[in-house]
């Protein structure tokens, strides 16, 4: 199982319904030396700011996906390097393992399936939008996590785990769970990472770092911080 983001230390996630720091664009954001940014959110998008976001971004080289969670997500563009679909292995809503997805091909007629790929996510912050939204059952120990990370890769084939902490940082115990359980797909981890340090710890143990409310709250130079860590546990 190969992909580009094989290749991948870093991602920036950002969020459409949330404004950049003062002063700052996405010209800024695609230069921090990220390996590719992710475009999505759980609440407030709409398809006019998915297209703003997709717009600023197309003219740097960083790989833009968009990552598909209702259909006001689902932006149809040439300059889309692809789309990254979430499924939620541990949601209490079969909703976010299917439905959602079984909704978005009924309705759209033009899926890139050339350039559409799956994450395989468990989320593990009962906190976060994503936890709610998608009643995850979010009490999980660390044989959890490495089963449901094997689960994903070996019985549904998934390219991708991405081990979701969103809005806090993780227990670097849990993510090497999930490492330590995966053959060759790839592992994600995001949630709190915030600085040289937290991204150059889960950076030891997860495949690539994503860093999401990072960018909206305090800006590229700590991003940049967070590129360094992630690249020097790789």
């Amino acid at each position: 199982m190969t992909g580009p983001w094989d290749e991948w230390n870093h991602i920036v996630k950002i969020d459409p319904d949330k404004d950049l720091v003062d002063g700052e664009t996405y010209d800024d954001v695609c230069e921090t030396g990220t390996d590719a940014i992710e475009i999505g959110g759980t609440t407030g998008i709409t398809e006019e700011k998915m297209e703003a976001v997709i717009d600023a971004c197309a003219a740097h080289d960083v790989p833009l996906y968009v990552e598909p969670g209702i259909s006001a997500t689902v932006v149809h563009s040439e300059d889309l390097s692809g789309y990254l679909v979430p499924i939620v292995f541990n949601a209490g809503d079969i909703a976010w393992m299917t439905g959602a997805h079984k909704e978005w091909v009924r309705m759209d007629s033009d899926i890139d399936w050339d350039r559409t790929g799956t994450e395989a996510y468990i989320v593990l912050n009962p906190e976060s939008s994503v936890a709610e939204y998608t009643q995850a059952n979010c009490d999980l120990d660390a044989e959890e996590v490495a089963a449901y990370a094997t689960v994903a890769e070996r019985m549904f084939g998934q390219e991708i785990i991405y081990v979701e902490y969103s809005g806090t940082y993780g227990d670097p115990d849990i993510v090497a769970s999930a490492a330590d359980a995966l053959d060759s797909a790839t592992l994600f981890y995001g949630g709190g990472v915030h600085d040289y340090e937290t991204a150059h710890e889960m950076g030891t143990h997860a495949d690539t770092v994503i860093v999401g409310d990072l960018v909206h709250d305090a800006g590229c130079d700590a991003v940049r911080e967070t590129v360094r860590g992630a690249n020097d546990a790789a």
